[in-house]
């Protein structure tokens, strides 16, 4: 059977359905499983609890914004591989945010209830990386990525040592998020200039800040 060659109103329809599966439903995920499951809950103290809420929440709205910025860059992808790349990438992408709501929710809490700016602003990040070029597009990619690994070192260092469930999670997003940034930069992706970066860490931050509390 012959592949469908998708239009542009095809992709943009599909990432509309993307972006309301992300935010207020539920996402197309893998075959993974949980690298959680089969793990016991531990006994948490409610400071403990709270902190580990509060760092999963986190991740949970990082993923929504990584969601954003890979439909964002294969809505304006020009080359049809860079776009399948970013597919498939944030389809695997789609496992963390599974894993880390339902961590949140076993926790008894919510995920941010900013998520729909998060993947507002990160989808329109996105989509202008890649209309300046896929090379651009791709080292934004690997640049995020680096990212990410950094604030879950930072995470695997302060979740609470017996929360094994949580350390699982963060464990298997830490090894999937250096294979995608290698791959944007095994496919062609330029390093970013310095205030690239520096604007990238500045609005993460504020991210992070943001879904710590709500």
């Amino acid at each position: 059977m012959a592949n469908r060659n998708y239009t542009p109103l095809d992709h943009l329809v599909m990432n509309l359905d993307h972006g309301v599966r992300t935010v207020f439903g539920k996402p197309e995920v893998t075959e993974r499983p949980n690298p959680a499951d089969g793990v016991d809950e531990a006994e948490l103290s409610d400071a403990e609890k709270q902190l580990a809420i509060r760092l999963m929440r986190i991740n949970h709205a990082g993923e929504v914004s990584a969601q954003a910025l890979y439909q964002g860059q294969a809505l304006t992808a020009k080359l049809p591989e860079v776009r399948e790349k970013m597919e498939r990438a944030a389809l695997e992408e789609n496992d963390h945010l599974e894993w880390c709501e339902q961590r949140v929710t076993e926790l008894g809490s919510h995920t941010s209830l900013l998520n729909p700016l998060w993947y507002g602003g990160s989808l329109a990040i996105g989509a202008l990386a890649g209309k300046i070029g896929d090379k651009w597009s791709l080292g934004f990619v690997a640049e995020t990525e680096r990212q990410v690994i950094s604030h879950l070192e930072e995470h695997l260092e302060q979740i609470p040592e017996k929360d094994a469930k949580s350390r699982k999670i963060l464990e298997q997003m830490k090894e999937d998020e250096a294979h995608h940034g290698n791959m944007a930069l095994e496919a062609g992706g330029a390093e970013l200039p310095v205030p690239v970066k520096g604007f990238m860490k500045l609005t993460s931050k504020v991210m992070t800040k943001s879904a710590y509390w709500i």
